[in-house]
């Protein structure tokens, strides 16, 4: 559930693997349909300007999780780690979390825009932007993307988008997954290790952010370094599945000392500050440059703090207020649960003189049926004719479990995902036996330069496509 893992592990006892197998039982699904439709993997339309059109929807359609409960499984681990937990493939979405990690890239052009500004106060309004787009694809998605295996790689380029990426599961205990990406014309370069900390309350469980995310922009010769904000997923006992994220987000620019403070909201007894984000940008001398607000789930947008706070005082006075358009994605209750996702029916309030930093991207009309992923998100897992001969052996496309839920084929999938994790604990075991550590192939552990903590840093060499030491993991 969100942008986390957790679960699956390879030191599970295979206690819950019999729900495994239930799942296809439960599913009405065509055997036919992923024959027919995972013939479109291998296709990839070229647009007369040259560039590749990546496609649009999934070969499958998703099935429905109405039969199924999380709470059906977790009681059943009261006091155990979640980490230690094996879950059905029915809550699943057909992405691997190096994959969904790979999704703070659908903003890139934040970054282009941080890069191309002289002023280093609009690049760090830029940075701020692209650090709340890059937990935007979370809204709705509840399913669980697949836990990495130990050695799982993904890697993407984009032309289009002006960046390459390759990421890597280095540790599955505790789960670490480690990523790196450059813009093609050498101008930025973005890297992170996410390591977080699963809690589970009873009623939700709580993804507390782990890892140093960075990003350098090199022309400027400057960095800047957060982490982001809690995750967590509501109504995990009965009622609908919902996410919202919390805590305060902190952006350094090391190189001016600049900072911007990002407080996510929690949604409150009323669900009045569901979504929200406000914050400032201020110099090293603390002084307040900038005011933002806006919803993670929407737009951004920055004043300058004395028209804010003006604004402020006048709505305390019952002043009448300017509201942007509601739109499309107004959160609305659908049962009545205590514990229910709040009806939430205004955006957010617009303050004039505003600049928009970043709005989100529409997503494709039929995204409730693709696990509602956006267009970016329905093309991370295509196959592209010739792609297989060149990939890694150990990238995320090529995982069985992952392709045949894609595909619908639900009883494939779960099979494989369970011949995949015993073959995990199978390789575990050697290893203990005969006293070898794991080696990571393209990230080694070492100290971020600008925070002196602990991180996950970039080897090299992955594009050179020298796989002949990949281990063999699928």
């Amino acid at each position: 559930f969100g942008l986390y893992t957790g679960f699956d592990s390879d030191n599970s006892s295979g206690d819950f693997s019999e729900a495994n197998h239930k799942v296809a039982e439960m599913l009405d699904l065509d055997p036919h349909q992923s024959s027919r439709t995972g013939e479109h993997n291998g296709e990839t339309e070229i647009q007369e300007n040259g560039i590749k059109r990546h496609r649009t929807s999934l070969p499958a359609p998703m099935f429905s999780r109405s039969d199924f409960s999380v709470w059906s499984i977790l009681k059943k681990c009261i006091g155990l780690e979640l980490s230690k937990i094996t879950m059905p493939i029915v809550f699943n979405e057909p992405l691997s979390f190096l994959q969904r990690i790979t999704e703070y890239m659908e903003h890139t052009y934040l970054i282009n825009k941080a890069c191309s500004h002289a002023d280093p106060l609009e690049r760090m309004q830029a940075v701020a932007a692209f650090a709340v787009s890059a937990v935007a694809s979370q809204w709705e998605r509840t399913g669980k993307p697949f836990n990495p295996l130990l050695g799982e790689t993904y890697e993407l380029t984009r032309e289009d988008l002006g960046f390459r990426f390759i990421s890597e599961q280095v540790s599955h205990h505790p789960p670490i997954s480690a990523f790196y990406s450059e813009g093609l014309n050498k101008d930025f370069i973005f890297h992170g290790s996410i390591y977080p900390k699963l809690k589970f309350w009873g009623k939700s469980i709580e993804a507390e952010p782990r890892g140093t995310i960075t990003l350098e922009l090199l022309k400027h010769n400057e960095a800047y370094t957060w982490t982001n904000p809690t995750c967590c997923v509501h109504n995990v006992i009965i009622g609908k599945l919902w996410l919202e994220q919390y805590g305060t987000v902190e952006i350094v620019n090391h190189s001016t000392g600049d900072k911007c403070v990002l407080n996510f909201k929690p949604c409150g007894l009323f669900g009045k500050e569901l979504h929200r984000v406000e914050g400032y940008i201020q110099d090293k001398n603390r002084k307040k440059l900038c005011v933002i607000y806006g919803k993670w789930t929407e737009c951004l947008w920055c004043t300058d703090p004395t028209t804010y706070e003006t604004y402020k005082k006048n709505e305390k006075r019952g002043g009448e207020q300017k509201k942007l358009k509601p739109s499309e994605d107004v959160i609305k209750s659908e049962n009545d649960e205590a514990d229910d996702m709040p009806e939430v029916q205004d955006t957010v309030q617009f303050i004039p003189g505003s600049k928009l930093l970043w709005r989100i991207n529409c997503r494709p009309p039929n995204s409730s049926q693709m696990y509602n992923f956006t267009s970016f998100a329905v093309s991370l897992n295509e196959l592209e004719k010739g792609m297989e001969a060149i990939l890694a052996p150990t990238d995320c496309r090529l995982r069985p479990d992952i392709r045949n839920m894609e595909n619908g084929n639900m009883d494939v999938a779960s099979k494989e995902k369970e011949r995949l994790e015993e073959k995990q604990r199978a390789a575990r075991k050697e290893r203990a036996k005969d006293k070898v550590e794991w080696q990571t192939r393209w990230f080694h552990q070492g100290t971020n330069p600008y925070t002196g903590t602990s991180d996950w840093l970039y080897s090299g060499g992955y594009f050179d496509r020298n796989f002949s030491d990949c281990p063999d993991i699928y």
